[in-house]
């Protein structure tokens, strides 16, 4: 029997558990439940449950396991995201349909960093024009430097006027579009369908040979300097 000293109860906080030391830690200690077989189906999109019930501790586990030929990545809104959504509610005049849009080409984006760095190795990609018309246009964006958090996603969509040229360019490089189109900043929601209308059919053209999942964490969670008239009326646009 070991003394209470030497006892290793890990963390308190799943998040802690995607550092490389302490992966296997939380394999012996993660309860493998028939919810990984739900969270694998298409058609499930939110995993609800109150705090400390392990919703990010499914989450990590994906991320640190191929289970069922399944790749994950796990993305966090912090305070600086929430900061992001509430200056374009302001600047843009954001309605509901808006927010829709919005969390649409995120999600896309991330969806898209992530296949790139998991099968950039494979050449697997190489033989679809919309995807690789897609990953030249973020990579000029980025100047080859994206790092793969919601903020960086944000300020993508925040620039949707550069975002919609730099789409149109490359597509029409890769003979998918036939003629020069112009943006203007003021023309925000139309930037915003173009930019989805491109990432949509970048993405509906892969033929993946494994499943992708990307988990959003913190959604449900207010920041301490966010006040609750602007907190609920940014979740309620969130979540609709």
């Amino acid at each position: 029997m070991k003394p209470i000293s030497e006892l290793t109860f890990g963390f308190r906080d799943a998040e802690n558990y995607r550092r490389r030391e302490n992966k296997d830690l939380f394999n012996h200690l993660f309860v493998r439940t028939p919810s990984l077989e739900e969270l694998c189906e298409r058609g499930k999109y939110f995993l609800l449950g109150e705090k400390g019930t392990g919703k990010t501790a499914y989450a990590v586990y994906f991320c640190n396991n191929s289970y069922r030929d399944t790749r994950a990545s796990l993305k966090f809104i912090r305070e600086t995201e929430y900061q992001k959504f509430l200056q374009m509610k302001r600047s843009q005049h954001l309605a509901l349909t808006d927010y829709t849009n919005i969390w649409r080409i995120i999600i896309c984006l991330l969806l898209a960093e992530q296949i790139i760095d998991r099968e950039r190795r494979t050449m697997f990609l190489a033989p679809f024009k919309r995807f690789g018309a897609l990953h030249r246009a973020i990579d000029e964006y980025y100047a080859h430097a994206f790092s793969p958090e919601i903020i960086h996603a944000i300020n993508f969509v925040e620039e949707s006027r550069l975002a919609a040229e730099l789409l149109s360019k490359y597509a029409k490089l890769a003979g998918e579009e036939k003629e020069s189109l112009q943006f203007t900043e003021k023309r925000f929601q139309t930037n915003l369908l173009y930019i989805q209308k491109h990432f949509e059919a970048a993405l509906s053209e892969l033929k993946l040979k494994r499943d992708y999942i990307l988990f959003i964490d913190g959604i449900d969670i207010r920041a301490s300097s966010i006040p609750y008239p602007d907190y609920l009326g940014n979740m309620v646009s969130h979540l609709a």
